[in-house]
């Protein structure tokens, strides 16, 4: 069973069973007092909502409500070069740079929240992706 974190989001992603990617908190957030329960969770990590408490608060930064909410990490897939592609392995990322956003794979090959040169943690291979400009790439779970 996976750990669970309680957090605050929005009350539109206060819903069991939607899914999100923690981006990580604004300068402003630094001195909110919901600061440590909204600013927890990993950046780039993507969660699920698996229950929804009933205390909804108010965002001085978006000017709308957050609610108290317990979430566990997603399963997440991105492309990597083959060479990195190593089962258990902490890696640095590197997104593939073509610019193909037709291409099935463009959102895992450069993926929301994970920037270029971070660390990341393979825990499962998948398949060879289908890259339409020949880069040697491979489908890995985070």
């Amino acid at each position: 069973m996976a750990d669970k974190v309680l957090t605050l989001v929005s009350t539109e992603l206060a819903e069991e069973g939607k899914k999100f990617i923690f981006m990580g908190g604004h300068i402003e957030c630094t001195d909110c007092k919901f600061s440590n329960l909204c600013l927890n969770l990993e950046k780039g990590q993507k969660y699920k909502v698996v229950n929804v408490r009933k205390p909804v608060h108010d965002c001085g930064l978006t000017e709308g409500k957050v609610q108290i909410v317990e979430v566990e990490k997603d399963k997440r897939s991105v492309c990597v070069d083959k060479k990195y592609a190593i089962d258990g392995a902490a890696i640095t990322f590197f997104p593939s740079g073509c610019g193909q956003i037709g291409c099935k794979h463009f959102h895992q090959c450069n993926p929301d929240g994970v920037e270029n040169e971070d660390k990341i943690k393979i825990v499962a291979l998948g398949k060879k992706a289908e890259c339409v400009i020949g880069q040697n790439r491979v489908v890995v779970d985070l």
